[in-house]
């Protein structure tokens, strides 16, 4: 089988200090690759710049100036690791892609097992962390039990798997028809329904820097996840209400033949006032999730593009290929 060009997709958001000693790396997993004939001599790495504050974009433009295996593409603003991702995916070329956090705690290693068993059939093949030794004890349980809870409601998602993982051609196109603001890729492409292969591997230590995913961060995305896929908890509130509806004429029964058939009657403010406030949390919780479901089915009707490209490199010219700069203002919107 002919070698294949593969272009590995990097988002990146302040990673001034790893990203010099990332794309090292990176090049040097290219060219070992090249050397047994799984990839081309014109694949190349591509990073994104998620609207960084730091010198991000100035060491992205001096890689490209340097090396044709390297290139750039710089998002206006902000718009988080998975719209950055998905820019990335969707702006370039390649007959396989593979995604990569640019803090390189994903074993560059796997990318050979990947390529094998993308030559097997696979169109996706999945990265999946064989443990969690590197993760402190709150974030390993915490990240264990938000993957059963989404199974539990529903979701398909690949255990222990986040974004590191190849991608055919054919599975970047089938992702483009995908046009949902509200994105989460690590369900949205297991919705794809292409030839799937997972391959395991051991998580390192971060690169430099600090992690990106912040406590709050973890969960906003821990919250997009169980909303945008999954309508179990809207199920669940209906469920509540009847069960407290019931328990409440239960209750009023109860009052009722103590106050008519007994003499243990006492009155008093706390049965009112508890019930109150009980109730009243329920229905502040309800309503707060409605609110939830209510603004991402707002935003989908906007139609705000997911991402928009300020400015960027050309396209990977190979290993030891010569770059160049260019500029460009390419906006993608949800089809």
């Amino acid at each position: 089988m002919d070698p294949v060009t593969l272009n590995i997709v990097v988002p990146c958001f302040n990673e001034q200090a790893a990203l010099p000693e990332t794309a090292r790396r990176l090049r040097e997993r290219l060219v070992e690759l090249a050397k047994e004939g799984l990839i081309s001599a014109n694949s190349g790495v591509v990073f994104v710049d998620d609207g960084s504050r730091d010198e991000t974009w100035s060491i992205i433009e001096r890689l490209a100036r340097e090396s044709g295996d390297c290139s750039g593409i710089k998002l206006a603003r902000n718009v988080g690791h998975q719209n950055a991702l998905l820019a990335g995916l969707l702006s370039t070329p390649g007959e396989v892609l593979i995604s990569i956090d640019a803090d390189l705690q994903d074993d560059l290693g796997a990318m050979r097992q990947m390529l094998l068993a993308h030559r097997e059939g696979a169109d996706i093949v999945y990265g999946v962390r064989a443990g969690r030794t590197v993760d402190t004890t709150f974030k390993r349980l915490s990240a264990q039990g938000y993957y059963r809870l989404l199974r539990a409601l529903g979701v398909n998602v690949v255990f222990n798997h986040a974004d590191y993982r190849l991608m055919s051609r054919q599975a970047i196109e089938a992702l483009r028809e995908f046009g949902e603001v509200n994105l989460f890729l690590r369900g949205i492409i297991p919705l794809l329904g292409l030839a799937t292969r997972t391959v395991t591997y051991d998580r390192h230590p971060r690169l430099a820097g600090e992690s990106k995913y912040p406590l709050r961060k973890m969960l906003a995305l821990a919250l997009e996840g169980i909303t945008s896929f999954s309508v179990a908890p809207l199920r669940w509130i209906t469920l509540t209400g009847i069960l407290l509806a019931l328990s409440s004429l239960l209750v009023g029964l109860w009052a009722l033949f103590v106050r008519v058939f007994t003499d243990r009657y006492l009155p008093g403010w706390a049965s009112v006032v508890v019930p109150m406030s009980f109730f009243s949390g329920i229905q502040l919780f309800s309503l707060g999730l409605l609110g939830e479901y209510l603004g991402k089915v707002y935003l989908e009707t906007k139609h705000r593009p997911r991402f928009i490209i300020e400015r960027k490199t050309n396209a990977p010219a190979g290993i030891n290929g010569e770059g160049a700069l260019t500029a460009g203002g390419t906006i993608e919107r949800p089809s």
